[in-house]
């Protein structure tokens, strides 16, 4: 069988201390993505046609109120 020589030894041990070493880096993850911005509800039709019904109850409120008064 033939000996290994202490040169050998030196460079099989720096290797697998370099292999043991780079492999964190390669198995590393990257920063995660920043989240989404928050989504904004818009103020659509739906909202003013309740605006605007509201609007018509109190208006409708206020002349039966002076509608009985007036009786």
């Amino acid at each position: 069988m033939k000996k290994v020589t202490k040169s050998a030894r030196r460079v099989l041990a720096l290797s697998i201390v370099l292999a043991v070493l780079g492999t964190g880096t390669v198995l590393a993850q990257g920063p995660l993505p920043p989240p989404p911005p928050p989504t904004q509800v818009p103020i659509d039709g739906g909202v003013l046609l309740l605006a605007a019904a509201g609007a018509a109850y109190g208006a409708k409120k206020v002349y039966n109120k002076r509608k009985h008064k007036a009786e």
